[in-house]
């Protein structure tokens, strides 16, 4: 069967190439000519399928016997060995170093006292500037008074206390020696950066015997004034000596301007 089917095959391609190649320039394919049928006289002979040859059934394999399994020996359990217990070392002193020495101290040093200031200044007094003349006012015609409502009684209140009169200004002069002052304050001023001594004491007290407490005070502001010597410097000291005279001032007692 399979041989007649090749046949055919075979003979079908062969009709095909021999019709291509009878007119390979005719512009028109020439038709097939139709070709009776070959009915075959005898029908092909079909062999029997051949029957399967019984297959003898197959040993099983058997291979060589394995052998038994190897067992390990148990192994030792495992032992990590413990280190030593920690032993803190022992403290460590602590240490000491050489006592400090003691320390320096100085001598104090005594105040920087600087020459005295010169004396101020004096300026001649200056003119006074005289400009051009004012215009006349303007003269602008009376107003005439707003009439508003009557005022109000005014509040009378009580009469108050007057005040008590100050006290009288420290006079101006003084009245002990003007010479006798001024060789007082010449000591005071050569004794600024020494304590006050008895030649001090000796030539000024009796001087400052006979006046009050303020007027003595006075008098020495004046004469230090009119040597045109420094206040800052001079009046701390001649304060000082009054308070050795057995005069008493109020504390922060500041010379009159």
């Amino acid at each position: 069967m399979g041989r007649l089917i090749a046949a055919t095959l075979f003979l079908l391609i062969f009709t095909l190439l021999h019709s291509s190649h009878a007119c390979p320039k005719c512009p028109y394919p020439t038709p097939s000519i139709p070709h009776p049928k070959h009915h075959p006289k005898h029908p092909p002979k079909v062999k029997p399928y051949p029957k399967p040859k019984p297959h003898p059934p197959k040993p099983p394999v058997v291979g060589p016997p394995k052998p038994p399994p190897v067992v390990p020996p148990p192994l030792p359990p495992v032992v990590v060995p413990q280190p030593p217990p920690y032993v803190k070392p022992p403290p460590v002193p602590p240490v000491v170093g050489p006592p400090k020495p003691p320390p320096v101290v100085y001598p104090p040093v005594p105040p920087v006292v600087g020459p005295p200031k010169p004396p101020p200044v004096v300026y001649p007094p200056v003119p006074p500037v005289v400009g051009p003349p004012k215009p006349p006012p303007v003269v602008y015609p009376p107003v005439p008074p707003v009439v508003g409502p009557p005022k109000p009684p005014p509040v009378v209140y009580p009469p108050q206390p007057c005040p008590p009169p100050p006290p009288p200004p420290p006079k101006e002069t003084c009245p002990a020696d003007t010479l006798k002052l001024g060789a007082c304050v010449d000591l005071i001023s050569g004794m600024i950066p020494i304590r006050i001594g008895a030649d001090a004491k000796s030539t000024c007290c009796p001087v400052l015997q006979g006046l009050a407490d303020l007027d003595a005070a006075l008098c020495l502001c004046t004469t230090i004034k009119a040597k045109l010597l420094n206040l800052n410097l001079v009046l701390p000291v001649a304060l000082e000596l009054l308070i050795g005279c057995g005069k008493s001032l109020p504390p922060g007692y500041q010379c009159p301007a």
